[in-house]
Formats: C-alpha cells, structure tokens, sequence
C-alpha cells in the first residue's frame, strides 16, 4: 500500500530490487570500477575495504555484469572462515577441476587451470575473494605463490580483494610484505557525501517511476546526518519512511517521516 500511495510500482530501496543497469554512480562505485577496468588487463592484485553496507559489493557485481565473457572468466568467492584445504576446494570447484592429490596437488591443478586459461583459451581469469578480511595467514601466503608462474615474470590473472578496512592492517603484517608488494591497485570507500545522499534517493525514486516531489530536501539532509554515508543504512531508512509516511498520511516524506523511521530503525 505504501509504495502506490507514494506512485511507486516497487520498493527501489529493497537490494533485492538493485538491477545493474539502474546503479547509482557515486564517487566510490566510479572510482572501484576505474580501477577495477586497469586491473582486469594489467592483472595482479587489486584490495578493496569499506565498512559493511558501503557497495562494494554490488560495485563488483556491475562490474563482473560488465565483462564480456569471451575476453575475460571471472569467478567470485566470498569467505567467512576456513582452512587452506577448504580454500583449495573452493579455487578448485569454482576453475571447475578435480580437488585431487592433497594441498600439493589441487595447488599445481588449479595453477594449471589459470594457466589454461590465460594463454590457451585467452579467457584470463578475474577472481574476486570477498569478506577477504577473514583470510587466514596459511591462505594469505598461498595467494601469494599462487600468482608466481614463469619464475616470478608472468601476470595470468587478476586478483580482487574485497574486505573490511582491518584488512589493510592485516596486510601491513611483516608476514604479508610480499603480498602487500603485490597489490596493483587500492581504494577504500569513503561513503555517500551529504549531495550523494539525496541524488541517491532521488536516482532510486525516480528508477521506480516516482516523483522527486514526494520527499523534501530538508528530510534528504536529515537521511545523510542518520546513515552515516552508508547506502544500506539509507535504503533501511527509506524502506522504512515510505511504509511510516503512508501510514502518516504524509504525501511529501519530511524529517518527522525520517526522525519516525531513525526511531524503528533504533527499537530494531
């Protein structure tokens, strides 16, 4: 009910919801994708942090969208714990090889495979590791052999990856210096600023055949002062004041609509 009151056809605050095509380009999404575009055929090592909620995430998932698979095979991981064996398993399973012959062996198949894969078919592997910051030292040290071919002097694929910020100090361990030596390119996200905000939330309306008008510039900023800059605290926040407003009976969403949602959202 609240999104025909407010002349939505769907709720463009729900992720579920997020089509590639409608993202919104703010300075972090540009600024991942630009160096994501260098990374992909330079390759190497590519570290991305933010804070949970930031984008980087659907960044990358625009960004694999992007990719026209008959230059590039990109495949996606996303880690929370686990041992090197595990992390074998999974490089295996996703390159679509049998995890054979130990660590030693699924090491050397799946090193085959990248090499397949770059020169022979031409494909150069592209494969994101997300939540990295959950990375074990054991499987840190063997990304790092896993990108030396050619006695150290080739690049067959692009790494990328993506963590909480703890992850860069991870990173500066003495430990990981060679890996850290590796990584090509670096960005951490900053967050929506108070003018991205509110072309944020009016780039959303305006995608679920909305008008500006039903929200006023005063609740935008109030938006920005709660979220933090943080995308996925402006969507909660919105998904909540469209229900409050309707039930406010409120045609235009004002700070008492966002004031009301930041109180829900609190009690949640």
């Amino acid at each position: 009910m609240s999104l025909s009151y407010y002349g939505l056809s769907f709720n463009p605050f729900d992720k579920q919801n997020a089509k590639e095509k409608d993202r919104f380009l703010s300075k972090d999404i540009s600024e991942m994708t630009s160096r994501l575009d260098y990374l992909k055929d330079t390759r190497g090592i590519g570290l991305f942090t933010a804070r949970p909620g930031m984008g980087k995430s659907f960044a990358l998932r625009c960004f694999a969208k992007s990719l026209n698979p008959n230059l590039y095979h990109m495949e996606y991981i996303c880690l929370s714990t686990g041992s090197v064996m595990e992390f074998c398993r999974q490089l295996c399973s996703v390159l679509g090889v049998e995890p054979r012959g130990g660590k030693p062996g699924m090491f050397r198949t799946v090193q085959k495979q990248i090499l397949y894969l770059c020169e022979d078919k031409k494909q150069p592997l592209l494969l994101a590791v997300n939540e990295a910051q959950y990375l074990s030292t054991g499987i840190l040290e063997d990304i790092k052999m896993l990108m030396n071919y050619g006695y150290d002097s080739l690049n067959c694929f692009t790494l990328i990856l993506c963590g909480e910020p703890h992850l860069n100090s991870t990173l500066k361990k003495p430990v990981h210096e060679a890996l850290r030596q590796r990584i090509t390119v670096h960005y951490n996200f900053s967050g929506l600023s108070d003018s991205e905000v509110a072309q944020y939330i009016l780039h959303k309306i305006a995608c679920a055949g909305g008008p500006a008008s039903i929200i006023d510039q005063a609740a935008l900023s109030a938006v920005h002062s709660h979220s933090q800059g943080s995308p996925r605290l402006v969507d909660n926040l919105m998904t909540d004041a469209l229900t409050l407003g309707a039930q406010m009976d409120r045609k235009v969403i004002d700070t008492d609509v966002i004031l009301a949602s930041v109180s829900s959202q609190n009690r949640g």
